[in-house]
């Protein structure tokens, strides 16, 4: 009879430990998940982030050409530029591209880059051949970022006109 005893005192225990390893395993996988949650949640913020980036710098562009077109038309083809955001006055801010690096928010690099535009005899825009316009270019801004193990970029393209 001590032996039936001494059984059920010994399966408690064991079922005390089962408990504990299904919790363990529970509790893990809910840390696990949380963690891709989360991961993830941030790479999608900067994927928003980099496309608004972008965006803004496609407007940046177009206010450097409301401001003057020579800034615009004189930059060299299929080079790389950055935007810079000069406040040299409380009145007067304005963009300005340049060759010198700038950084957005220690995460970003933003880059833009102009190129000729040629039209043929319908005016209509082609790749290859025809008349170079001189009053249209085609802006490419690119934003790239660090992630994880690589580098991801967004790059948006628009086409810019002399309409002033």
């Amino acid at each position: 009879m001590s032996s039936k005893i001494n059984f059920k005192k010994g399966s408690g225990i064991v079922e005390i430990l089962v408990a504990i390893f299904i919790f363990t395993i529970v509790l893990g996988s809910l840390i696990t998940a949380s963690n891709m949650y989360l991961s993830g949640a941030g790479e999608s913020l900067k994927t928003a982030q980099g496309a608004y980036l972008a965006q803004e710098g496609i407007e940046a562009v177009k206010t450097i050409r409301d401001n003057s077109w020579n800034s615009i038309s004189s930059l060299v083809d299929n080079t790389d530029y950055y935007l810079y955001f000069n406040i040299s006055s409380s009145t007067n801010t304005f963009w300005e591209a340049t060759s010198t690096a700038f950084g957005v928010d220690s995460v970003f690099i933003r880059t833009f880059k102009s190129d000729s535009v040629y039209r043929d005899s319908d005016g209509r825009i082609i790749t290859n051949g025809g008349i170079l316009d001189p009053n249209t270019k085609k802006v490419s801004v690119s934003v790239s970022w660090k992630s994880k193990s690589s580098t991801t970029t967004k790059t948006l393209s628009t086409y810019v006109a002399n309409i002033l």
